[in-house]
């Protein structure tokens, strides 16, 4: 039987685009989205069999929801080989507007909760087969904290973190923590930015690399490599000259702007 990757946040961006990468090398898909019907509609439109793939309904947002599709995967399907928790928002918040708070709550809910809930109910089954890969999807904006960007930032930043962490917990039972931050990806969640997008990627190219990342067991990988090296610099930067790089530079948009 072909092996099987589990992948949320599969009904657009990124996410869609490494289920086609997957599914073109082969591979068993799971899918999940909150928005299932606009996922089937894409699956059939790909020509995917149904043996090929199955869609859960969940948000990651809830974790009895994400959890219960990881448990109804592995029952119908079986456990996967990869799991991959791409699902992410991205919205700019002003820390001196009450109202953002929530925002920046729902961020984190999403982008940190949820992505430990993704791998809740795989971690000790793969540690009992003594194989599997967990990959959690980060960013370069992780690394250090842009203007308008706090909830993102910073919740980016503990996916680097906590994905870390577990890699150390999980490698003495043989499964591998992968650790992707992808720069500027053409996506919905990058087309409203108000600033300049250096070596901005379509989908596609990010899918193929970043398979290529997981297959290859990389513990910690940034996508494209130009911008490994934009990291590097921004973490070597001192804070004066970081801040006055950044000094007039568009904020992220706040929700509904």
């Amino acid at each position: 039987m072909s092996r099987l990757v589990y992948i949320t946040g599969a009904s657009s961006g990124i996410g869609q685009a490494l289920a086609l990468q997957y599914a073109r090398a082969g591979w068993r898909l799971a899918l999940v989205a909150r928005r299932t019907a606009e996922l089937q509609s894409w699956a059939e439109a790909q020509g995917l069999k149904p043996a090929q793939y199955a869609i859960y309904g969940a948000d990651v947002c809830d974790i009895a929801s994400i959890t219960a599709a990881g448990r109804a995967c592995i029952a119908a399907q079986g456990l996967p080989d990869v799991v991959i928790a791409n699902a992410g928002i991205s919205v700019g918040i002003d820390s001196a507007i009450f109202e953002d708070l929530a925002v920046m709550q729902r961020v984190y809910a999403t982008n940190n909760l949820g992505l430990a809930a993704t791998f809740q109910p795989f971690i000790a089954a793969m540690r009992t087969r003594g194989s599997g890969r967990l990959v959690g999807v980060a960013s370069v904006a992780g690394i250090r904290g842009l203007p308008g960007h706090a909830a993102y930032c910073s919740s980016k930043a503990a996916v680097i973190s906590y994905c870390e962490s577990l890699r150390g917990e999980c490698r003495p039972f043989g499964v591998q923590v992968v650790t992707i931050a992808p720069g500027y990806i053409d996506t919905p969640l990058t087309r409203e930015n108000r600033y300049s997008m250096p070596f901005l990627m379509q989908p596609e190219d990010f899918a193929a690399r970043a398979y290529a990342t997981i297959e290859a067991g990389a513990s910690f990988r940034v996508i494209p490599w130009q911008m490994g090296w934009v990291a590097r610099l921004l973490r070597l930067l001192p804070n004066a000259l970081f801040d006055r790089l950044l000094a007039g530079r568009p904020r992220k948009h706040r929700q509904g702007e």
